[in-house]
């Protein structure tokens, strides 16, 4: 069946519009062979599959090759961001995230990094350690709203867990799934190659993202020959299961931005890079003066690739909050509790949106010049999640097997094993490079 007469089809449609590109450069696309094996009651296996095919058509349309079709086990696997150090799998969550009852309904939080859950001890006048039962002993004495503006004021993470708002999801889908817009001329810059199995050779990438969204786009022009480098803050230590997921082929180095020396050794990386990806807070960046548009001043014809939880610059957020936040998590739940998606694809498919589109920007820097912008949120993508079709019932699909479909590497004597990548066209790549360690490298362009 033509991959336009499927749900998958026309999300990948869409999102080829969204980007401003020929629906000619979709010829060769076919749809997935069976749905993606990703159950819920929400179209997440199209949803994930069209992600995947607009990454691999913009990564094929560089070299002039088609994409025939993107293996929809492997997609699934991909999505799962599984993870195993020497043959175990460690947790990825918190006891102190999650779901928890109030008076008068369900909140979720969120923290998985220490500082997460050190604040809602704080917010909760509970004791550095408390467990996960006397937490959810003092949620269940509160009301919803207060538990939320509790958890605020001691800056952790905490959301309601709310119902559908169909109005507000139709305000967003009127705007882009994944957004290009022009920041200032600037002469074209070509691509420095175009072979098939490395189109993207020769272009640098700052990449200032954390967790999964901004790290899976990253991580997917790593894949295709960019030059990556990961700039973290001293005093937050990434999670390292999370960082071996995101971070192969990259170079992982830690630099104070709010330090001068910090900020002036950035402004050097930043003078000859072709791509910056933000994840953090926009406002938090602005505040070290980094935006869009003060980029582009400083150095033309960049393309910076920005996402954010919310499309709100001061609110922090992760796919684990927009989910219950949307309307998701009573949508996957029952009458007794919320529920998740399978994975996080709010997380996984705006990385390989943003990727797309920084493909797509760095082909028209090349025919016709300009700094670029690429952006979307994940309550966007959540918001093109929701207004697909709904099933009342999910039916059971058999796992993929996760020994075909992934990778294992050595780094610093220790078995990683990761999902392969889920990216496919004629010619291309098949293996990602090895992770590096969080924090190993130098803040340095490679020679």
């Amino acid at each position: 069946m033509p991959p336009s007469e499927t749900a998958p089809g026309r999300l990948l449609r869409g999102i080829w519009n969204a980007l401003e590109r020929p629906e000619s450069e979709l010829s060769g696309a076919v749809g997935p062979r069976h749905p993606v094996p990703l159950p819920a009651h929400t179209d997440v296996p199209a949803l994930a599959w069209s992600a995947v095919a607009a990454a691999s058509c913009a990564a094929a349309s560089l070299t002039g090759r088609a994409v025939h079709t993107v293996d929809p086990d492997r997609v699934a696997v991909a999505y799962r961001s599984r993870v195993e150090i020497d043959g175990v799998e460690p947790a990825m969550f918190s006891p102190m995230s999650g779901f928890f009852r109030t008076v008068d309904g369900w909140v979720r939080t969120h923290a998985n990094y220490p500082h997460h859950s050190a604040a809602l001890r704080l917010g909760f006048g509970l004791s550095e350690t408390a467990t996960r039962e006397q937490f959810a002993e003092r949620l269940i004495a509160l009301p919803t709203d207060q538990a939320v503006e509790l958890a605020r004021r001691a800056g952790a993470l905490c959301v309601p867990v709310r119902t559908e708002n169909p109005r507000e999801d139709e305000r967003l889908r009127s705007a882009p799934v994944i957004e290009l817009r022009h920041l200032a001329d600037a002469e074209p810059r070509p691509l420095p190659g175009r072979s098939a199995h490395a189109p993207l050779r020769g272009v640098r990438v700052l990449d200032l993202t954390r967790v999964i969204a901004g790290p899976v786009g990253t991580r997917t022009l790593a894949f295709l020959g960019a030059d990556v480098l990961r700039i973290d803050p001293p005093h937050l230590p990434e999670l390292e299961p999370q960082h071996f997921d995101t971070g192969h082929g990259k170079r992982s180095a830690l630099l104070d931005l709010a330090s001068p020396e910090g900020l002036r050794r950035f402004d050097e990386l930043l003078a000859d890079a072709d791509v910056v990806a933000l994840g953090y807070r926009p406002s938090g960046l602005t505040r070290l003066g980094i935006t869009p548009h003060a980029l582009a001043r400083q150095r033309p014809g960049l393309i910076v690739a920005q996402h954010s939880a919310w499309s709100d610059p001061d609110r922090r957020g992760f796919d684990s909050l927009v989910q219950p936040a949307s309307g998701i998590a009573l949508v996957e739940g029952t009458p007794e509790a919320p529920g998740t998606l399978p994975v996080q694809a709010l997380d996984h498919t705006t990385g390989y949106l943003l990727a797309a589109g920084v493909m797509t920007a760095l082909a028209r820097r090349s025919a016709e010049g300009g700094s670029w912008l690429v952006s979307t949120s994940l309550r966007r993508i959540a918001a093109e999640l929701l207004g697909l079709p709904h099933s009342p019932t999910v039916r059971a699909a058999q796992a993929p097997s996760w020994e075909r479909h992934s990778q294992t590497f050595e780094v610093d004597g220790r078995r990683i094993t990761t999902a392969a990548p889920a990216i496919a066209y004629p010619g291309g790549p098949s293996r990602f490079r090895a992770p590096r360690p969080w924090g190993g490298d130098r803040a340095e362009w490679s020679a």
